[in-house]
């Protein structure tokens, strides 16, 4: 099973680079968030470059599980891959200070 996620702008980041991250065993995506960690790179996720202004990004996240039957009778084998994905606007903002 794994997530795609594709940002809706070239401006972005995907993390990991290819946009796809693992599901962990327990269907757990990623890591929560932990005091301390704002600086490291997110084992999924996106890190948006840019504003998206006066409009949103189309960001699309898209869920893949692989399926397989087995019979009573012990006859079985694969389907096609199971696919969902939505798109959801997304606004980014940016806040710019002054330090001196």
């Amino acid at each position: 099973m794994s997530l795609k996620l594709e940002p809706g702008t070239r401006d972005a980041v995907t993390h990991p680079s290819s946009g796809e991250c693992v599901i962990d065993a327990d269907g757990s995506i990623g890591e929560p968030y932990a005091r301390g960690k704002a600086d490291r790179v997110p084992p999924c996720g996106i890190t948006y470059l840019r504003s998206s202004g006066d409009r949103a990004f189309d960001l699309r996240a898209t869920i893949t599980w692989q399926i397989a039957w087995t019979g009573t009778g012990g006859a079985g084998g694969a389907l096609p891959d199971g696919t969902f994905g939505k798109a959801r606007a997304v606004t980014v903002q940016e806040i710019q200070s002054v330090n001196r």
